[in-house]
């Protein structure tokens, strides 16, 4: 029997289907997206992807939260009811609408050698592979926070500890109307070349 851990990885080839895919990624609106969502086969799929995310020094240092229908009824009940304006109750419909949902929580691991800093990246990395896998999978997503990522009361509901942040809501679904492209920078904007 062969040890998975030392059975090596293939190694990378062209994919220009991927690249495309990659140069045309665009998040949905969460409110705009709809059913059908990703049945619980491919949300083990997209699950399993996200988990190989970049994380240095192996400390897992995220956990994931799927939060199914009955879930998002309770907290955006109770969300509601902490919501101090309107527009902070019309977000909920965010949170409320898209059918699939997986909350990312970081979770720091105490290390010499892995700043907590690089340990929120990885938890950012892992939003991105959910992402990336649901939409291979032919699912539109929407990676965001809102108002609740930060209210002390809402963390609490959502089972959020102490030491722990919410790197995001990473919404899936189909997107009720096709997407638009959005403003990019351009490259010469943004990057540096030093010799």
């Amino acid at each position: 029997m062969t040890d998975a851990l030392s059975t090596p990885l293939p190694h990378p080839l062209r994919d220009p289907a991927l690249i495309a895919r990659l140069r045309a990624r665009r998040s949905a609106p969460a409110q705009g997206l709809a059913a059908p969502g990703p049945s619980a086969e491919e949300m083990e799929t997209i699950l399993e992807i996200g988990l190989r995310s970049p994380d240095h020094g192996k400390l897992f240092p995220w956990r994931l939260v799927v939060i199914g229908p009955e879930t998002k009824a309770v907290w955006v009940a109770a969300l509601s009811e902490m919501a101090a304006t309107d527009k902070a109750r019309a977000v909920l419909g965010k949170l409320a609408r898209p059918p699939a949902t997986v909350m990312v929580v970081s979770v720091p691991v105490e290390s010499a050698s892995v700043p907590q800093w690089e340990q929120e990246l990885s938890a950012g990395a892992l939003c991105m592979n959910l992402a990336h896998a649901a939409n291979a999978l032919g699912y539109a997503t929407s990676w965001i926070t809102d108002w609740y990522a930060y209210d002390a009361r809402a963390r609490a509901l959502m089972g959020v500890g102490e030491g722990e942040t919410v790197a995001g809501f990473v919404h899936m679904g189909t997107a009720a109307e096709p997407l638009l492209e959005r403003p990019r920078p351009e490259v010469g904007a943004k990057v540096e070349r030093r010799p």
